[in-house]
């Protein structure tokens, strides 16, 4: 059958695939398995559930939740009676959620534990729309899930959800995306059935899926990155499991072993440091080993140009080391994708070069979500770059400024309520102007060189790309985060975040006394480790491009601080004015 609206998929679980543990979640440290026959049946008591709270075709329901097996039984029982989900991060702020569900005035709530119930109470009286909170989790005066669910199998309305099904055309809206956005108020991407089921289709052919093949979520699932690859997996027929939170991705990633998982920079930058930590505790031979296989992993290349000989020996260190990095992830991990933000070229080489496929993308919340991506096949990665644009996607660089524009089957409706954002970003021949920069590898592969609002210019007229030097400076396994100032400034500067954990080995190895963060942050020693990577990073500048007087601080950003988005992207504004006589300070001398 032809998937053309997203919930077509569960008719493939109806014939083509037969799966016990097709969506699994951690409960009381066991993993709960629902199998396909559960998917069909929980998405339809869903679906009958909200019928007899008196939702109807149309209406908006918000999913407040981690990641979880019950979040898809409530997404796809919303769109079976055509009703528009509204996802909304775990971590969203009072203020955030607050816009959220008045601005797309959503009537019920999938929440999953007590936190977000203590969000919701704490604003109930400015909520008015909302009627009706079910929770996953039991909680004490709401609806748990448990209950909604019987009360769906006790008011089935089979005829009913069917004859809506049918009316649901795949031009029609399927969800609103609020972006975090790093400036401002949250904007509602408009998503239509279409948006998805083409960006899915489009990437099928990325690498080489199979039904057998097992998952691990643990990005967001209100973010479209993270749906998006799972309505993917889905339509492949492919196992998900949902990791029980970041902190235990490594030891969920040992039980599953997953063949597949999507990623952030930020979490691959963690990987390596550990991977590093570990290495730099090494001694004798074994230390030899690793920091040969280092070497070996910098100077690969991925059209295999460096020789027999670099091959035999990229062999040996494979066995003896890259095996080792391949175990710590599962095992049996064929390929992993990397998005939401730039990705270190040097991280990309060394983890291909282990045998890690990562598979760099890029795609925004408006554009439901890959314009381009690397995949499997002959010549069809380049290190560095965001791969070759998917089928049926149109892009072209400005002549003008280099942003790029995007035009397809995937593009947003618009924004909800917001005729006057939508026309901002979409211009009259179809183009969604993106905000990025790039430009064109070879002619094929799409590069991205900055953010056009991030790219800001000194007094000196010489414009800085900072997202580059960022990642050189995060190369340091003292920095943990950084934000490149220095706009209308007569030099560029950074404001620097210290990897305390990382700092904290290096003190017990070198006999020094931990303190507190906020003390050790200035410590001599973290000061000149830092320093002298900077002196490194600014080699490889252009003068104009050379950091001076870096500012190191004492605490880490954080979502909960203002200082992240959900998908761990600065909020450059945010820092530039918390930071705002750190920043003073480190251009108040000449």
């Amino acid at each position: 059958m032809e998937v053309t609206r997203v919930f077509d998929i569960i008719d493939l679980y109806k014939s083509k695939y037969k799966k016990d543990d097709l969506l699994c979640g951690k409960k009381n440290k066991a993993w709960k398995k629902y199998s396909s026959n559960d998917f069909i049946d929980y998405s339809n008591w869903v679906s009958y559930g909200l019928l007899s709270l008196g939702i109807k075709e149309g209406d908006k329901v918000s999913i407040v939740s981690n990641n979880r097996p019950e979040w898809i039984f409530a997404d796809y029982g919303c769109q079976q009676i055509n009703v528009v989900t509204v996802p909304i991060f775990p971590t969203c702020s009072n203020n955030d959620l607050k816009f959220i569900l008045n601005h797309a005035e959503v009537k019920a709530v999938f929440i999953s534990d007590k936190s977000i119930y203590a969000k919701l109470a704490s604003i109930q009286d400015e909520i008015p729309s909302v009627k009706n909170v079910i929770s996953f989790d039991h909680l004490v005066g709401l609806m748990s899930f448990h209950d909604f669910i019987e009360q769906g199998k006790k008011n089935e309305q089979k005829e009913k959800v069917e004859s809506i099904k049918k009316s649901i055309k795949p031009s029609d809206l399927l969800t609103i995306l609020y972006t975090s956005g790093t400036t401002g108020t949250p904007k509602g991407v408009m998503l239509s059935h279409s948006n998805l089921v083409e960006n899915v289709k489009a990437c099928q052919d990325i690498a080489p899926f199979a039904p057998w093949w097992k998952a691990l979520s643990f990005l967001p699932l209100n973010h479209v990155y993270e749906r998006m690859l799972i309505t993917l997996y889905l339509f492949e027929g492919i196992s998900v499991y949902f990791a029980e939170g970041f902190e235990t991705i490594g030891d969920n990633l040992k039980e599953v072993q997953p063949q597949v998982f999507v990623s952030v920079p930020r979490l691959i930058e963690r990987v390596y440091e550990k991977i590093t930590a570990a290495g730099e505790k090494l001694t004798g031979f074994k230390r030899k080993m690793f920091d040969w296989s280092i070497e070996i992993a910098e100077q690969y290349d991925i059209k295999g140009g460096n020789g027999f000989m670099y091959e035999l020996k990229r062999k040996i260190v494979d066995k003896l080391v890259y095996k080792k990095w391949r175990e710590a992830v599962g095992g049996k991990l064929i390929c992993m994708a990397s998005g939401g933000a730039a990705l270190n070229p040097k991280l990309e080489r060394i983890f291909l070069c282990a045998g890690l496929k990562v598979l760099q993308g890029y795609g925004l919340t408006e554009t439901c979500v890959v314009v381009s991506v690397n995949r499997f096949g002959e010549d069809n990665i380049r290190i560095g770059s965001v791969g070759p644009v998917i089928d049926g996607v149109e892009v072209k660089i400005a002549e003008e400024d280099g942003e790029i524009l995007v035009k397809g089957p995937s593009v947003m409706m618009g924004y909800y309520k917001n005729p006057e954002a939508t026309a901002e970003v979409m211009d009259k021949d179809g183009w969604f102007h993106t905000g990025d920069v790039g430009t064109f590898i070879e002619g094929r592969f799409l590069k991205i060189t900055d953010r056009k609002k991030e790219i800001f210019k000194t007094s000196a007229g010489k414009y800085i790309a900072p997202l580059a030097i960022e990642n050189k400076l995060k190369e340091c396994r003292f920095i943990e985060q950084c934000m490149v100032v220095g706009e209308g400034q007569k030099f560029a500067s950074a404001l620097l975040v210290p990897n305390f954990a990382n700092f904290k080995d290096y003190c017990k190895g070198s006999g020094i006394e931990w303190k507190s963060n906020t003390e050790m942050a200035s410590h001599e020693d973290l000061k000149r480790l830092i320093n002298e990577h900077v002196k490194q990073a600014n080699r490889t500048l252009a003068p104009y491009e050379q950091l001076k007087r870096c500012e190191i601080l004492n605490a880490e950003w954080s979502i909960d601080g203002g200082e992240l988005t959900p998908k761990l992207s600065l909020k450059r504004k945010v820092i530039k004015e918390k930071y705002k006589s750190a920043i003073e300070n480190i251009f108040s001398v000449d």
